[in-house]
């Protein structure tokens, strides 16, 4: 059983025209412990598919699939990271954390937390209240919200977004450790290349490419390619 399974997946907006959804017959499968880099030009239908498996978006064709499951039925087998935190300004990060915690019923979440916050570089700031913390510390508490739970799957839209150069190595970390499965999407190539181990390219909703390494397409660089599907 697939950890992660598109089959004929197809997504629109509302008042999106029926003949431009924003997927479009997406077949994808992805074992325990890949690590797939979602690339496409803006528009291509990335996010859309986040949102589809975070359980925040239903699918108006084919299936989402985690574990066997449906993906709005797992969403308890699932972590999300992406530019929107997804945190309470009002809230230290602590408590952000606990709070997350408690919905997922995570034991011992105080303790959980903890170690997560050391994990991202902010026991320091673990009583601050997350509105009085930069973009990038906020960002790191939102990555170890994600984790709290310790999900199977790990769904990763822009998750460097305000990150400085230094806070990407814990992301790495936590990212590649243990056989999570994991879909990430990102502007920055060099990033993606050091976590996914397989790639798949979307244009316009649709699954153009995909393949096992990520050096190049056929040959062709993937920063090319994503290059000549934005003037396509």
């Amino acid at each position: 059983m697939s950890a992660l399974s598109a089959q004929g997946l197809t997504a629109r907006y509302p008042g999106q025209p029926v003949s431009r959804p924003a997927l479009l017959d997406v077949d994808l499968d992805l074992e325990r412990g890949e690590r797939l880099l979602l690339l496409g030009p803006n528009g291509a239908g990335k996010s859309t598919f986040i949102r589809v498996f975070a359980g925040l978006m239903h699918a108006a064709r084919g299936k989402a699939l985690v574990a066997g499951h449906p993906a709005r039925a797992a969403r308890e087998m699932v972590g999300v990271v992406s530019h929107a935190t997804f945190l309470y300004d009002e809230l230290t990060a602590a408590e952000n954390l606990r709070f997350y915690g408690q919905l997922y019923g995570v034991p011992d979440v105080a303790e959980r937390g903890a170690a997560l916050l050391e994990r991202v570089g902010l026991t320091h700031a673990a009583e601050v209240q997350v509105g009085r913390l930069s973009r990038g510390q906020q960002q790191r508490v939102a990555i170890a919200r994600a984790l709290l739970h310790d999900p199977p799957v790990l769904l990763l839209d822009e998750p460097d977004t305000g990150l400085d150069a230094g806070a990407f190595g814990p992301l790495e970390e936590l990212t590649t450790s243990g056989e999570r499965t994991v879909v990430l999407t990102t502007h920055n190539l060099s990033n993606g290349l050091r976590l996914g181990t397989r790639a798949a390219v979307l244009s316009r909703g649709r699954l153009v490419h995909q393949q096992p390494g990520l050096s190049s397409v056929d040959g062709v660089p993937l920063g090319h390619l994503l290059e000549e599907l934005a003037r396509a």
